[in-house]
């Protein structure tokens, strides 16, 4: 019984850290570079925007961010990082996609979902501020207008 007590307890401590922060490793970008995850919202916020090349949705969300991202970048340094989910079969179609519609975003492939499956498998679009590698708001699924809720939420963690 207390086997199962502390197993349960170990569990429950892992999904709760999964859900607060992202896991510690190294994404390639679409130019093949290197990226630490972790090093990306080192004292700043940044929105990671969790997608995939047959998701509408989620090309929609990362279309309507983009109408406001120069100016929002000006205001108040606004960042997305743009981390495609496509596995292995649709991953060519990744860099096609973002560059076709001139996405000004870092794009980070994830094709075995590890950061997805830290986060305990939620669907796509799935969008994150992160900030020092906690997650500070979520949200998932896109409706018109969810951008401009982004802005005001990416304001509050500025300082």
């Amino acid at each position: 019984m207390k086997k199962i007590l502390l197993l349960a307890i170990f569990l429950n401590f892992a999904f709760a850290k999964a859900q607060t922060e992202l896991p510690q490793l190294s994404l390639r970008n679409i130019k093949g570079k290197k990226i630490d995850v972790q090093e990306l919202s080192k004292d700043r916020p940044v929105v990671f925007s969790f997608w995939a090349t047959w998701c509408t949705p989620c090309m929609r969300e990362l279309d309507a961010i983009k109408e406001h991202y120069s100016e929002k970048q000006e205001e108040f340094g606004f960042e997305v990082i743009a981390v495609a989910t496509d596995d292995s079969r649709t991953k060519p179609r990744v860099k096609t996609e973002a560059m076709g519609r001139n996405w000004p975003y870092e794009i980070l492939l994830d094709t075995k979902n590890e950061i997805i499956r830290s986060l305990g498998n939620p669907q796509i679009p799935l969008t994150l501020i992160v900030k020092n590698n906690k997650i500070v708001y979520r949200h998932s699924s896109f409706t018109p207008g969810a951008e401009l809720e982004l802005f005001e939420e990416f304001k509050k963690h500025l300082n």
